[in-house]
């Protein structure tokens, strides 16, 4: 899939070096709750056991994100089943020199669509850490609205949880 400026497309094992930062980097993964890895093959099992494997079980999951200007892997973006909480989640997550340019809107408002057409999801939520002011807007920006707090995370944090339709 293709925007104005981002090409959209699976993961490979092959993106494990440019995946790193975007699960490593203190910036990011403040907001994520994520155990940062320490190698180009911790990622590689990482994009294994998780887009790959949406990929293989739910036949959609995260997208890579490449800017065309630059030819760059910049970030992800994309649905993903969530197992405990038995819904169909929008995330993304960028580099941050990439933060306010619009590329987290610009993504998953196109792979938001493309999950109602395609899959029929009548339901999208997203979460966000309440620090998180620039992923909220976003949420904000595809339509979604606060429904309530999450259980506690295990640092203590509980997300909010926004959806853009009433559960059933």
């Amino acid at each position: 899939m293709e925007t104005q400026r981002l090409i959209l497309r699976p993961f490979t094992l092959d993106d494990a070096e440019a995946w790193l930062p975007l699960i490593t980097l203190p910036e990011i993964v403040r907001y994520t709750g994520d155990t940062p890895v320490a190698s180009v093959d911790e990622a590689r099992e990482v994009l294994r056991t998780r887009p790959l494997r949406d990929y293989a079980v739910h036949g959609y999951g995260r997208m890579a994100v490449i800017e065309k200007a630059s030819g760059r892997l910049i970030g992800f973006s994309g649905l993903k089943y969530l197992e405990d909480l038995h819904e169909v989640d929008i995330g993304y997550r960028f580099l941050p020199d990439c933060w306010g340019k619009g590329y987290a809107s610009e993504s998953a408002g196109v792979l938001m669509e493309h999950g109602r057409r395609v899959h029929g999801f009548r339901r999208i939520v997203g979460m966000a850490h309440p620090d998180n002011a620039g992923s909220i807007r976003v949420l904000d920006k595809l339509g979604l609205r606060f429904e309530r707090l999450l259980d506690p995370e295990p640092d203590g944090v509980r997300l909010r949880l926004y959806a853009d339709a009433p559960a059933k």
